[in-house]
């Protein structure tokens, strides 16, 4: 990128000169190196390689590995994902409020620094003390996830609020949207079909230990990770960093209501992040009960998670063919069709790796496109508002990621209390009805609520974003409010 002389879009502030290593955009048009945009995906690889241990193995460690009750389980996820989603707008309005921002940027030294943090506390959910009393490992249990909840908002919130800083061009967008849910699922693809072997070779028998050093290794590669994802992002978009009265719950509310595109994007996100993490976490055990054998989990994960690596690569040319909204919306009803034929056809091997491999992927399709959704919902809020507010605007969205995480974790572990499922033994005839429903008839009706919501409520399409980008660019807001230039 050659070096550009570009007007500052905040009212008051005076244009620059940059050179190419450190260049301020302002211009919807202006692109950023692929190299940053492909750093910014290894955030969520990283990220990954902790948030999806918990979602996908936590449930059977808590339950087989420490003799938890099935229902106890649930309450402790559903509690402490609640916990967590109340705790997101504090930490949107913590890192919003920053007021000494240093040449690293805003978003991205608290990024790394709760990684590091994020990352010991993964290994501490994974780690059960010798010689506690039942009691005493259910508040062990409650505990160590709320804390990890907590960090986890410090670290995801500046993460995902980095990406509407590094570049406005939509074009980027998709791509830095891509790069990161390739680096999701791929970090599902090495933890479905690498986790559960790794803890067998290194524990044997105690799974307790074989749970313990597979989590520090995959937290090692985590914090890693985000590594990369620091050294090799800026934060290149010049915004107004006026400061304003430090926000309160009632502008987090505000935030949520007076941004139409969040409130659509809140509501789906219910429904398909609690149909994604309904599908994981119940892989494991659909694998050992329904199909008989536990060593089937990683061999339909790797497909299923490889098919849905190589269509997240096809976002940049569906999104530019059909646009952001027909692409996730056609995506959620092709997976809702998928799953719901697996509810009705009997267990089998072949058709259920087939189906389940193509709701997956439809399934990651859009949630891909999500991420860039989120960054457009960032500066319509700007625009409708006049006050740039990221990290709470990434707050309110993650706020419903965390409720949808309490729902799947309700939905799991409760659908196994409710049928009479038996740790480590032969599941009765309604315990495995009970789990192929959570596996595949609860993912089907998520997705066709997911396809309405994106259909009917979401209306910032790419013809109406271009327009609130070219006004962002040129100081102008919504209402006729101009900034001064």
């Amino acid at each position: 990128m050659d070096s550009t002389n570009v007007k500052a879009s905040g009212p008051g502030q005076a244009s620059r000169t940059d050179t190419q290593d450190d260049v301020k955009l302002n211009d919807s048009t202006k692109r950023i190196p692929k190299r940053q945009q492909i750093a910014y995906g290894f955030g969520d690889f990283g990220n990954g390689f902790m948030f999806d241990l918990g979602q996908s193995y936590l449930t059977k460690f808590w339950i087989d590995g420490v003799g938890i009750g099935s229902g106890v389980v649930a309450g402790i996820f559903a509690f402490t994902k609640i916990f967590d989603a109340f705790m997101d707008p504090i930490a949107g309005s913590v890192i919003d409020n920053r007021k000494h921002i240093g040449k690293q940027g805003k978003f991205r030294p608290v990024m790394m620094i709760s990684a590091i943090i994020l990352g010991i506390m993964t290994v501490i959910t994974f780690t059960m003390p010798d010689g506690l009393s039942m009691t005493q490992k259910i508040i062990y249990a409650y505990a160590a996830y709320m804390i990890w909840g907590l960090v986890y908002s410090f670290t995801n919130d500046p993460y995902g609020s980095l990406a509407s800083v590094m570049s406005r061009n939509p074009q980027d967008r998709s791509f830095m949207a891509t790069c990161r849910q390739v680096g999701s699922v791929g970090a599902q693809f090495i933890a479905g079909v690498a986790f559960i072997p790794l803890t067998v070779m290194i524990g044997g028998k105690d799974q307790r230990l074989g749970y313990f050093w597979a989590s520090v290794i995959f937290a090692v590669i985590g914090v890693c990770m985000f590594l990369v994802c620091f050294l090799g992002t800026k934060e290149n978009v010049h915004v107004d960093r006026q400061v304003h009265e430090k926000e309160g719950f009632k502008d987090y509310i505000r935030v949520i209501f007076h941004n139409g595109p969040l409130g659509a994007l809140i509501l789906m996100t219910l429904f398909t992040i609690s149909a994604m993490n309904t599908n994981n976490q119940m892989m494991v055990f659909y694998a050992e009960y329904n199909l008989g054998n536990i060593g089937l989990q990683p061999i339909i994960n790797a497909i299923m998670m490889g098919c849905s690596i190589v269509g997240v690569f096809m976002i940049p040319t569906l999104t530019r063919r059909f646009g952001q909204k027909k692409t996730a919306m056609w995506s959620f009803v092709i997976g809702a069709v998928a799953n719901l034929l697996n509810f009705f056809i009997p267990d089998n091997v072949v058709t259920f790796i087939a189906l389940v491999t193509i709701g997956y992927t439809a399934l990651a399709i859009p949630n891909g496109i999500t991420w860039a959704m989120v960054s457009n919902a960032i500066d319509y809020g700007e625009w409708h508002s006049g006050i740039r507010k990221e990290a709470i605007t990434y707050a309110a969205f993650n706020f419903s990621r965390k409720i949808a995480q309490s729902l799947a974790a309700l939905v799991s572990a409760g659908v196994l209390a409710l049928t009479g499922y038996v740790a480590n033994a032969k599941q009765t005839p309604g315990a495995l009805r009970g789990i192929k429903a959570a596996m595949t008839l609860y993912p089907g009706i998520c997705l066709i609520m997911a396809a309405i919501i994106i259909g009917f409520l979401y209306k910032l399409d790419d013809r109406r974003f271009a327009k609130i980008a070219d006004d962002l660019d040129h100081g102008r807001w919504e209402h006729g409010k101009i900034g001064e230039k």
